[in-house]
């Protein structure tokens, strides 16, 4: 699996191998060994698993967690395709106010860590789209906040010819401008101290495990048997 550091701190893209043959493919969107070589730390402790299914055209986000408690994200794409964006909402933070993004797809099933305190968002470029959602907390509704998608001050890119599918919530969502004095942002610091924590929990003792293969018998369409 490989790994890259996005322009956000401490967001993260894994891509990892695929296995295909005659029957279809194999793959692991999560590895831990690569996770902790990567973040030099573990996982969090998962505390949910979330899908989202979307048709062409939804935007979904900017979506963030109140902090605290502060929610720490893995994410994948399981069908479909989506621009998905990673924009860091952290007061205090080196790279507050910028963002990156990751083309997310089944077929190489690239994956994004999201720190705590960093917002998400996606825009799905086909009908169907499946994204799956690794958490380090539960879904509160209170604790849920948005921020405006085409606020002209982050100037998040929307993929030619999509005619944008939003909801209310997201429709009416503040600028970062807005959200800033509202002091809705959460601060660098705090998410910090809070992503420790979630180390604290899960770290233990011992190295990481080797990195996952084909499972046996795969069967590659080459002839040869992984």
């Amino acid at each position: 699996m490989k790994s890259r550091e996005l322009t956000v701190t401490g967001a993260l893209e894994f891509t990892p191998e695929v296995f295909r043959d005659s029957r279809g493919f194999f793959v692991s969107p999560f590895q831990k060994a690569a996770f902790v070589q990567a973040g030099g730390r573990p996982l969090f402790p998962v505390s949910q698993v979330s899908v989202s299914r979307s048709r062409l055209g939804v935007v979904r986000g900017v979506h963030f967690t109140a902090t605290p408690p502060g929610v720490a994200k893995y994410v994948y794409c399981a069908q479909g395709k989506a621009l998905d964006l990673v924009v860091d909402l952290r007061v205090g933070s080196p790279t507050f106010g910028t963002w990156d993004s990751v083309l997310l797809d089944q077929e190489d099933f690239r994956a994004v860590y999201l720190p705590v305190g960093v917002g998400h968002a996606y825009v799905a470029l086909h009908d169907d789209t499946v994204m799956s959602y690794t958490l380090s907390g539960s879904y509160v509704p209170e604790n849920e906040l948005a921020l405006s998608f085409f606020d002209p001050d982050l100037k998040l890119p929307l993929p030619d010819g999509i005619e944008p599918l939003v909801s209310e919530r997201d429709r009416v969502a503040p600028s970062l401008a807005e959200a800033a004095t509202q002091g809705l942002l959460p601060r660098y610091g705090r998410c910090l101290e809070i992503e420790a924590e979630l180390t604290a929990v899960c770290r233990t003792p011992g190295t990481p495990g080797a990195e996952p293969g084909a499972p046996a018998g795969f069967e590659s369409d080459s002839g040869s048997v992984t």
